[in-house]
């Protein structure tokens, strides 16, 4: 099936959102494209350039020029691979999405895979990473370890080696679109929203060519905004161990009293500074701990994801298009979206993820 026109709607966008990946597009888009092609559907690839500086939006337009199938997306700077990926996902027009990044680490080769999950009812279709070809022991088992820790203290699961390499519906890409928090986690988002998934196992090849642009600061960054976006866990623990300060700041009161009364070694004044120094102390750390409390429900308030996220409403299910059936989505108005800025989408610098 040919890629649809420029003012079409198609049935599957591809949405690849790289940052200096001149020496990768070339190669990812023969192989996009020969994938694409055996599928039978109409589709979109579009490019969503995080703010290249070495040529890539060029080699992307010169690329285009002969695919009306391929866009390209430019953000004004390098606002972070998590908000190119919202980005690329508010301007998709297809009825199924499916993202990966730039570097041929996900290979385009699994789509099929992904885009049958989805016929047979799938709305997110999740490859998880069982293997990455040139990642050490380390990386390997801090990933792990994150993940995990991330299932303990939030009510989300994410599957360890879970990637930003998926197909949503158009369902759960309308529902992801709506949580437009500043500080994401898409991964964690994606698991949120609750639609029926299906995760497919892949091995992740070594890079085409460059370097990674993600860091071991940025991963730590990732890491954190993960954890502190789906969890208050931290800030009750915190109130928690103020809570035990204070009631063994209580009971240090009562050797104190204690001997003042019954013993003769007290110095004059030790015990009226210990017991101010132990009372204040103790309030602060009580007040900080209710504090902490309402911080928490302001946190949760301020980030404004939706309350529910309905899949239906008592209407019969859209069927999956069959093999080599141009789907038209005009059924569903799609309305155009504006490009994320900084304000909305997130002003981080991560480009790759755990």
């Amino acid at each position: 099936m040919a890629p649809v026109e420029s003012q079409s709607r198609p049935a599957l966008s591809v949405v690849v959102p790289v940052f200096n990946e001149r020496e990768n597009v070339t190669a990812l888009l023969e192989r996009v494209l020969s994938v694409l092609g055996s599928i039978g559907l109409t589709f979109e690839v579009l490019f969503v350039d995080d703010g290249s500086s070495d040529g890539t939006p060029d080699e992307i337009v010169r690329l285009s020029s002969r695919n009306p199938g391929i866009r390209l997306l430019r953000l004004a700077r390098n606002f972070g691979h998590q908000a190119a990926l919202f980005a690329g996902l508010e301007h998709a027009r297809g009825q199924a999405i499916v993202t990966l990044d730039g570097d041929l680490q996900h290979p385009p080769e699994i789509i099929p895979q992904l885009v049958q999950h989805w016929r047979d009812g799938a709305d997110v279709v999740q490859t998880i990473r069982r293997d990455t070809a040139d990642a050490g022991l380390m990386k390997k088992a801090t990933s792990s370890w994150f993940y995990r820790l991330l299932s303990a203290v939030s009510r989300i699961r994410v599957t360890p080696g879970a990637a930003d390499f998926r197909l949503l519906s158009r369902e759960a890409a309308d529902a992801f679109l709506v949580c437009r928090e500043r500080c994401r986690f898409n991964r964690g988002l994606v698991q949120w929203i609750g639609f029926p998934h299906v995760e497919v196992p892949y091995t992740a090849e070594p890079r085409h060519a460059g370097r990674t642009k993600y860091s071991l600061r940025s991963m730590m960054r990732l890491a954190g905004d993960a954890i502190f976006s789906f969890s208050t866990l931290p800030l009750r623990i915190a109130g928690l161990v103020g809570g035990l300060v204070s009631l063994a700041a209580a009971g240090y009161l009562m050797f104190v009293i204690w001997a003042k009364l019954f013993t003769s070694w007290v110095a004059p004044g030790w015990t009226s500074t210990q017991a101010t120094v132990l009372i204040l102390g103790g309030m602060q750390l009580v007040v900080l701990w209710i504090l902490g409390e309402y911080v928490g429900r302001l946190y949760e308030e301020a980030k404004q994801r939706p309350i529910y996220v309905i899949r239906s409403n008592g209407t019969a299910a859209r069927p999956a298009p069959a093999v080599g059936q141009s789907v038209s989505c005009e059924t569903k108005s799609l309305p155009e979206r504006p490009i994320a800025t900084g304000s909305e989408a997130g002003d981080d610098s991560l480009h790759r993820g755990l």
